[in-house]
């Protein structure tokens, strides 16, 4: 059996393994704050469809509960423990769209089943949650410290989607064996503060990790208003500078490199 991955841009992306659909850190919206969308068609209603969401921080373009009230109710949202208390907005939309939430802690595992048979698989997945070397805070700065999540997703595959998170010493040993890593590998400004991957460092984690395919997200989608001219190249070109540093660190991982919208099938070997 296989996993699909389709990326919607930033760090949303559907995967859908073993009849289950579960969909990261939802983002549809043309602009954010300060940010605009700059490339791909905003996704379709389609792509809010999904059995289980996975937030992976609290920062505006990971959680942003304008985005969640697109889901259809009952759909359930895993969030990293604190995050009600952290986010009214997050609580508002929970109880007017009937969406469960869920707040889980590195190491919790929660079970996914799909909404409805659909011949596909046996129609349930177990999420993990893992640690993320991020600040995870709801921005500006307040009394609420959250840690930020990356999840695995165990089904026919073990799907790692990082979130937002720098390199970390037990990376590898937290995550476990997948045979597909969805790594961030810009953002969303011309540059990078600490507790992110670029390029160079998501081939690492990649090297590390060792997943039979490998997906490049959290760049080309939104940036500054106004900071279009000021290091474009940060926004173009983390997907395929990932692929080239991929290559060189690890060239076992098949890498693609998805356009926003665009659906891969990948075969799941563990």
């Amino acid at each position: 059996m296989a996993v699909e991955v389709t990326w919607w841009g930033h760090a949303t992306v559907t995967v859908a393994d073993s009849g289950v659909r579960v969909l990261t850190d939802p983002l549809f919206t043309r602009r954010l704050a300060h940010l605009r969308r700059r490339r791909g068609a905003l996704p379709p209603p389609a792509a809010a469809r999904a059995d289980a969401v996975l937030v992976s921080h609290l920062h505006a373009d990971h959680l942003h509960p304008a985005s969640l009230a697109r889901l259809a109710p009952g759909t359930r949202v895993m969030v990293p423990y604190g995050a009600l208390a952290a986010v009214p907005g997050l609580r508002r939309v929970a109880a007017a769209r009937g969406l469960p939430v869920t707040e889980l802690r590195p190491g919790d595992t929660v079970t996914v089943r799909a909404a409805r048979a659909n011949g596909c698989g046996p129609g349930e997945v177990t999420v993990r949650a893992v640690h993320a070397a991020h600040d995870g805070r709801r921005l500006p700065y307040g009394p609420h410290r959250v840690p930020a999540l990356g999840y695995v997703v165990h089904g026919a595959a073990s799907t790692y989607f990082a979130g937002d998170t720098g390199l970390f010493d037990t990376m590898a040993e937290e995550v476990g064996a997948c045979d597909v890593a969805l790594l961030p590998v810009g953002g969303w400004g011309p540059f990078l503060g600490h507790g992110h991957l670029d390029a160079r460092r998501a081939a690492e984690a990649a090297a590390r990790l060792a997943p039979a395919s490998a997906v490049p997200v959290h760049y080309g989608t939104y940036w500054p208003i106004g900071l279009d001219a000021v290091r474009p190249h940060e926004f173009h070109s983390p997907g395929d500078e990932f692929a080239r540093q991929a290559g060189r660190l690890a060239p076992r991982v098949a890498v693609h490199r998805l356009a926003h919208g665009e659906c891969v099938r990948l075969a799941g070997a563990r």
